[in-house]
């Protein structure tokens, strides 16, 4: 398999479709590259260079036990774009994914970098604060995570229904379900856990600040999952000049129930 050495001697899992500018997708928990399907496929046709890789700990990536933390993702991020000299290069992160875009510019100078998307983005945080009165209470991560310890096939395949929407204004076929659920049950119990706190707990108001990119923010206003009143509709407020489109009625899941209308947007960003 391809795999890339980050810093810490952890193997990562990449994928390296095309040739073109590159596009540096970045999944979702508790996903995989193969999320992207639709995407990665549409825009390496279209004539870019399609970079995705699963994210340590998921997929067919290593499973160390630490680094979970998103200094480390966005770590991993740069030795991607380092390992394979990417420049002027899209970053797209999906849900948790759009946190190690925003970690990534503050930490790492948006080095190789010409534009960003956050597509259904934890970003600038979830948890709630005055800040963001909207965000989510501590408790239900802890929920999540007990859930997870209980029984995670069976709390998995519970979150996916609201991921997707299904049964609302969307959703995919069982065969799109079944698909989800065993891209999430190659994780490990660790990075599932450990990501949940990552995701939930972060706060990168000060990362979003830094942007100064051409900006790319896509959220669905049904998204139960990362609500968009306290993520996207700051996220926009926060960064000049960015774009931001509302999918009405799209779940959190959007990238596979709008897939299509996604690849076209990211098309029109690209091209802008």
């Amino acid at each position: 398999m391809p795999m890339i050495t980050a810093r810490d001697g952890t193997q990562l899992y990449v994928k390296d479709w095309g040739q073109g500018r590159p596009v540096v997708l970045i999944h979702g928990w508790p996903l995989t590259a193969d999320s992207w399907e639709t995407q990665a496929v549409g825009l390496a046709e279209a004539g870019y260079r399609i970079v995705s890789y699963d994210r340590r700990g998921f997929g067919r990536s290593d499973q160390p036990w630490d680094g979970y933390d998103y200094d480390t993702l966005s770590d991993d991020l740069a030795d991607v774009i380092v390992a394979l000299e990417l420049d002027d290069a899209a970053l797209v992160g999906f849900s948790m994914g759009g946190g190690e875009v925003a970690r990534y510019v503050s930490r790492h100078g948006a080095r190789g970098v010409s534009r960003l998307a956050f597509v259904s983005s934890v970003a600038p945080g979830l948890l709630t604060s005055d800040a963001n009165p909207d965000g989510a209470p501590a408790d239900l991560f802890d929920g999540m995570r007990d859930g997870l310890r209980k029984d995670r096939p069976a709390f998995l395949r519970d979150f996916f229904k609201d991921f997707y929407g299904q049964g609302l204004t969307s959703g995919v076929s069982q065969s799109a379900l079944d698909w989800t659920q065993g891209m999430a049950m190659m994780a490990s119990p660790r990075a599932t856990l450990e990501c949940v706190t990552a995701f939930g707990m972060t706060d990168f108001t000060a990362d979003v600040a830094q942007i100064r990119l051409p900006t790319l923010v896509v959220h669905g206003t049904a998204d139960k999952i990362v609500p968009i009143a306290a993520t996207a509709q700051r996220m926009a407020q926060m960064v000049p000049h960015a774009t931001a489109i509302d999918y009405d009625g799209a779940p959190h899941g959007l990238v596979a129930t709008h897939g299509d209308r996604l690849l076209d947007d990211l098309k029109a960003f690209l091209a802008a």
